[in-house]
């Protein structure tokens, strides 16, 4: 897969996963004064640091077997493409005598920063295409 491609997928595959942070974060914001309500959260990245990782190592391992330093078979590079946000409940916070841990406060300034996110996601993401634009242009 060249630069371009990937780089293209994985700011889409960001852009989904703010997408679905701002989904929970406005569920959580909604459901701040129901009573026993846990708020959710989004993780995405480690995971895909993860993959990211393994990928790398498994290459190096891959070098090594081809140059003859090691008799090892090379472990199985985990793709990027099948890593998907997992959905998180905070249960160990309280922050309301009703058992409620959404603070509104917080989760608005979480939508903000999503929203930012996402602004900054598809400026990147048409960057990219003005790049191939200026370059069929030549």
């Amino acid at each position: 897969m060249n630069s371009f491609t990937q780089t293209v997928d994985l700011l889409h595959r960001a852009m989904d996963v703010s997408t679905l942070r701002y989904q929970v974060t406005a569920d959580n914001l909604s459901k701040a004064g129901v009573p026993n309500y846990k708020r959710k959260t989004v993780s995405f990245e480690s995971s895909l640091k993860h993959a990211f990782e393994q990928e790398a190592k498994a290459k190096e391992e891959e070098q090594a077997y081809r140059e003859g330093k090691t008799r090892f078979t090379p472990s199985e590079a985990v793709d990027y493409r099948t890593v998907q946000p997992r959905l998180g409940t905070d249960y160990l916070t309280t922050v309301k005598a009703n058992g409620n841990n959404v603070d509104a406060e917080q989760e608005a300034m979480e939508l903000l920063k999503i929203q930012m996110n996402y602004q900054l996601l598809a400026q990147m993401q048409s960057h990219e295409f003005s790049q191939i634009r200026t370059a069929m242009r030549k």
